[in-house]
């Protein structure tokens, strides 16, 4: 069975005999980069890496912050070119940002859902339904009397 695990706490090398092995004691932490991302090292293959390996951010050289707010406008239902012309970035590169994104989603989500006997039309329902009660809580939260419409 698959579980969600956090960097450092096994071996991404797959030469390594240790690797994707959680809990052996054979990661530790190994300084900080440039950027002040914690580095780790395997005891065993030697090998480094660092937090963001496995990440949509690793080897990226835009910031984490500039990547979040493209997915978020794309979520929101902003047009790649618009993105492109107002961030200067380019439209090939958002979308491979939004490619790799929707890859780590569908693990995340497979992981998540691997005991349930649940398919992709009941999460976008439940998604769905999330986003109406999100919605209604805000619109009720406006209304509500001595609130002045400002954010709580």
């Amino acid at each position: 069975m698959s579980e969600l695990v956090s960097v450092g706490e096994f071996c991404p090398n797959p030469e390594c005999r240790e690797y994707g092995k959680v809990g052996g004691g054979n990661i530790i932490r190994y300084g900080k980069t440039g950027e002040g991302q914690q580095r780790f090292q395997c005891n065993c293959c030697r090998r480094t890496f660092n937090e963001r390996k496995g990440t949509l951010f690793y080897n990226r050289k835009t910031a984490e912050a500039d990547i979040l707010e493209c997915l978020a406008l794309l979520a929101e239902g902003t047009r790649i070119s618009s993105i492109s012309r107002t961030k200067g970035i380019k439209e090939d590169t958002i979308l491979a940002w939004l490619r790799e994104a929707a890859e780590h989603a569908e693990a995340v989500e497979a992981v998540l859902l691997n005991d349930y006997r649940i398919g992709p039309s009941q999460i976008d329902g439940l998604w769905t339904y999330v986003g109406r009660k999100e919605k209604k809580t805000r619109r009720d939260n406006r209304t509500m009397p001595g609130n002045s419409g400002g954010v709580r």
